[in-house]
């Protein structure tokens, strides 16, 4: 039996790595593979594939974040296999009844045993999504809640609350926040990614409208028609400033203001 697989870790060499090994395995076909957990939640909802090889440090989304997100979604799960270099998460992959862990570097009979492993629960219902969604809240119950965000400014880091952030923007890799009102300012963060900026702020506040903009939906002022059924957000920092909506968001848009 031939699995698919997708194998996404933020390390090219990995990658690399990994299908090599699977490669020499043999009935495996590495159907696609990512570099962050965005794209492994895309990759997964594109190919369905058999097999999952996830690392579980990446920056932003990291593996356990993908688990959510697909289960959030209810797209259903591939036989996992964690990839890691510690310890302390190969425990968890168990607890969730993941397929296997295989720690860095990885070795070609490890690698191997993990495929065969796969192959005897591929078509068995090992009630692994209802084990996944345990270990999501368990790591959501000991995630430190926080409604304020660190901003770098004028060479001093400020706390600001997460209501009152307009809108973030990142450019050439930087990320600047917008806070709103007469008062407001404007500041760095120290995340890389817009991804992981919103892994950090409620979701029932914030909203990525576009994929260089992430705004708070209680400080959008107007929403502005624009060229071809295409809109703008006219947001409440003292600036006013207008944000466009990605066409991938337009129907996102009007169903949050009923257009």
């Amino acid at each position: 039996m031939s699995l698919s697989a997708v194998i996404v870790d933020d390390e090219q060499l990995a990658r690399d790595e990994l299908a090599f090994l699977l490669k020499n395995v043999g009935d495996v076909d590495v159907v696609a593979q990512g570099k962050n957990g965005v794209e492994a939640v895309n990759l997964i909802r594109e190919f369905n594939p058999d097999l999952l090889f996830l690392d579980v440090q990446m920056p932003g989304l990291d593996g356990f974040g993908v688990i959510k997100k697909l289960l959030d979604r209810r797209v259903p799960l591939p036989k996992i296999v964690f990839a890691t270099a510690f310890d302390q998460y190969a425990v968890k992959a168990f607890e969730v009844n993941a397929v296997d862990y295989l720690l860095k570097p990885f070795d070609k009979k490890r690698v191997a045993q993990s495929v065969e492993r796969a192959k005897i629960k591929i078509g068995t219902s090992d009630g692994s999504s209802e084990k996944f969604e345990t270990l999501v809240r368990m790591l959501e119950s000991q995630k430190p809640q926080t409604s304020k965000l660190l901003l770098k400014a004028a060479g001093r880091l400020i706390l600001v609350n997460q209501k009152d952030v307009c809108f973030a923007s990142i450019e050439d890799g930087v990320i600047t926040v917008v806070t709103s009102g007469p008062a407001g300012m404007e500041g760095q963060s120290n995340c890389r990614t817009l991804e992981e900026l919103l892994e950090s702020l409620d979701p029932n506040l914030f909203w990525r409208a576009h994929r260089s903009y992430v705004v708070n939906k209680n400080r959008i002022k107007e929403v502005v028609p624009w060229f071809k059924s295409s809109y703008q957000l006219r947001m409440d920092d003292k600036s006013q400033t207008e944000i466009p909506v990605s066409r991938a968001q337009t129907k996102t848009l009007r169903e949050l203001f009923g257009l």
